[in-house]
């Protein structure tokens, strides 16, 4: 079970294809910040803004979680906007949450 709250059916192949990598990482924690991520960003995505997730979604699990929780300096050519949208994604969700109480 991918724990999706998007469904893939009205999805083209590409996206379809990013939103399962994104769901089933290898790692729980990245399984849910970038499965999470991809339901949120991933049909309001442009096609550069999706070219950069697959390119993280090649990355190895515990290296991008370093990043994403400040355990390492992120290299210059993945310290993007998607991916300060992406570390900033897990803090934004507890507050939307809030917000519709």
């Amino acid at each position: 079970m991918s724990g999706s709250s998007l469904s893939s059916a009205a999805l083209d192949e590409r996206r379809r294809r990013i939103l399962f990598r994104a769901w089933r990482r290898g790692m729980r924690e990245m399984d849910l910040a970038m499965g999470r991520f991809a339901d949120a960003h991933l049909l309001a995505m442009s096609a550069a803004e999706l070219d950069e997730f697959e390119r993280l979604l090649e990355l190895p699990d515990a290296e991008v979680l370093a990043w994403l929780t400040g355990g390492a300096q992120i290299p210059r050519k993945f310290d993007t906007p998607l991916l300060a949208k992406l570390r900033a994604a897990p803090v934004e969700a507890p507050k939307r949450s809030q917000d519709t109480k």
